[in-house]
């Protein structure tokens, strides 16, 4: 077996005041990018104030100190910027020339010590947020799969709520003293993950980070205890009859977290069944019994133990009750012998192959550096590869065998209206 590592080399420091910096050096590029990772995400928010990190990754575009437009100094560098909320993480980055990286350095400084939040800002991004949550959750198909299903399977963990939030009265009620306070509480130094990659010399950038940053004092973090979701010991059931074009089943399986090894033996699992034309679900119960008009399964990949999903939209005329029988039915199959090492194989090549071509592209390096160092050391994103490879057959039934089964299951299914 020809196995191939990519390795990512990267210096790591950190600064007087927490904020850890790793600089990721490569001549290749004439391009830059900044990745700036605050340790702070959905599951750190309050049950009667949910959505805030999303919030907040809104307000930061909204202007700092010196800054009244973001995005306007770096498009005039001859760059780009976007950001994204999980329930784990906030992620802010950009992508400049090399030559304009310190106008990154500049403006993400500035909104770090000196956000400007006032009741025009957040009314106008109160407004905003609430729109997406009409938009993208209550009225679009399928929209509020996602609260019902994470309500549905985490009952005491912060996960049971999406990263748009609960419900938009949380967005629509929020008070600038709380918002205040969210930014008081995670968005320092000492809860920042800043990555810088691309065409830039260490011993150059350097002194500049420590220009712009190394004057804003740390906060005296004061996390939120996180509760552990309890093992789930039943089957759990919800049916939603709704304005959607065809009736759905979603299958969630709790699964280990993202730093846990076994996580890569449940990423795989969810391939076999449902990741492309040749998985299993997409195989047996689209193309040959035509049961299905789509089916696919995935993992979250939580830093806290996630999910793994299998979804489906029905064919006209097929019943929840034959849909979930026949998916059961592949799952059962998984379980009851190895499989060939041949198709394990090819989806261990095919994740290991995904994982390549993503880090051949300086953002999403640092991306992955920023991330892997928050679960706990960037240098494992070296080691990806390697864990996918070590997922034997016997580890593919064993873990099959031990989480694809009714207790750890909640299903959620779509019927719709007449």
């Amino acid at each position: 077996m020809f196995l191939l590592i990519i390795m990512v080399k990267f210096e790591r420091h950190i600064l007087k005041n927490g904020l850890k910096v790793l600089i990721h050096e490569d001549d290749s590029t004439p391009m830059a990018a900044l990745n700036l990772l605050y340790n702070v995400g959905a599951k750190d928010e309050q049950e009667d104030k949910t959505g805030f990190a999303h919030l907040f990754e809104h307000l930061m575009f909204g202007g700092s100190k010196n800054v009244k437009d973001f995005d306007a100094p770096i498009q005039m560098a001859g760059g780009e910027s976007n950001a994204f909320t999980n329930n784990d993480v906030t992620n802010y980055y950009e992508i400049v020339p090399a030559e304009n990286i310190e106008t990154l350095l500049w403006l993400e400084s500035d909104r770090m010590a000196s956000l400007n939040i006032n009741a025009k800002s957040l009314d106008i991004q109160r407004k905003v947020v609430v729109e997406e949550f009409n938009e993208t959750c209550l009225n679009q198909p399928y929209g509020d799969a996602w609260h019902e299903l994470m309500a549905l399977a985490f009952k005491k963990h912060p996960y049971r709520w999406p990263t748009i939030g609960l419900i938009p009265e949380h967005i629509k009620e929020a008070q600038l003293e709380d918002v205040q306070n969210f930014y008081n509480q995670y968005y320092a130094p000492n809860n920042a993950i800043m990555v810088l990659a691309g065409n830039i010399k260490s011993q150059e950038i350097l002194p500049l980070i420590e220009k712009w940053f190394g004057d804003i004092p740390p906060f005296n973090l004061n996390r939120k205890n996180i509760v552990s979701e309890p093992i789930q010991k039943e089957i759990r059931r919800k049916e939603l009859v709704s304005e959607v074009p065809l009736d759905a089943i979603y299958m969630v399986f709790h699964i280990p977290s993202r730093s846990n090894n076994n996580y890569y033996t449940a990423d795989l699992i969810s391939d076999i069944l449902g990741n492309g034309k040749s998985s299993r679900l997409h195989k047996n119960l689209r193309k040959k019994e035509r049961l299905f008009a789509d089916i696919d399964a995935y993992v979250t990949g939580t830093f806290d133990p996630g999910l793994l999903v299998i979804e489906g939209r029905l064919a006209e005329g097929v019943s929840h009750e034959e849909a979930e029988k026949k998916i059961w039915t592949v799952i059962d199959d998984l379980k009851k012998e190895e499989i060939a090492d041949t198709e394990l194989q090819k989806y261990r090549n095919k994740a290991v192959s995904a994982l390549i071509f993503n880090n051949t592209n300086l953002l999403s390096r640092a991306m992955n550096l920023a991330f892997f160092e928050c679960l706990g050391d960037a240098e494992e994103l070296n080691f990806e590869q390697d864990k996918y490879y070590k997922v034997s057959t016997k580890a593919i039934n064993k873990m099959a065998n031990e989480l694809l089964i009714p207790s750890n299951c909640s299903i959620l299914t779509y019927q719709k209206k007449a």
